[in-house]
């Protein structure tokens, strides 16, 4: 089956059987390595892409429901001013340990402030409820998060 969909900005038809778990075709034909295998049930988060501006898992999403849509993986976080940011401030908190989990956890956080630049707590911790970090660098997460918010908050005031 022929499916088109958008990647980083990049318009392209696959040639793919329709029911292929969007991750393998994102890892395997796309050599978009970023996106992680973790648990292939949607439950840790580390497959994370943003698809249509909402962070999806891609381990449990078949190729057929992203045709037409606009994804974009961890490689395309730097074409994004906001993915930049989130970016920029987990590499100066140090928010990654071995760094399985984290590009899924920068896709959420990502997609979150692209449509809430100033989220609660509440919406925040909810938007990180998927995504498991066995290496506890929560408190630097979070403190990573907290640093782009207040960097969008100056840039509204500015």
């Amino acid at each position: 089956m022929t499916t088109q969909l958008t990647l980083n900005g990049q318009r392209l038809t696959l040639n793919a059987p329709e029911n292929t778990p969007l991750l393998y075709t994102i890892r395997n034909d796309l050599e978009q390595k970023g996106t992680r295998f973790g648990c292939g049930t949607g439950n840790c988060g580390a497959c994370t892409v943003i698809v249509d501006g909402q962070a999806m898992q891609s381990c449990d999403m078949q190729l057929w429901a992203a045709a037409d849509k606009e994804l974009i993986t961890a490689e395309g976080l730097s074409e994004d001013p906001i993915g930049q940011l989130v970016q920029q401030a987990f590499i100066e908190e140090q928010a990654a340990q071995c760094g399985y989990c984290i590009n899924g956890i920068l896709m959420s956080v990502t997609a979150l402030l692209k449509t809430n630049p100033h989220p609660k707590q509440e919406v925040l911790h909810d938007a990180l409820n998927r995504h498991l970090c066995r290496c506890g660098t929560h408190v630097r997460i979070l403190r990573a998060i907290d640093r782009v918010i207040a960097q969008l908050n100056q840039q509204v005031i500015a």
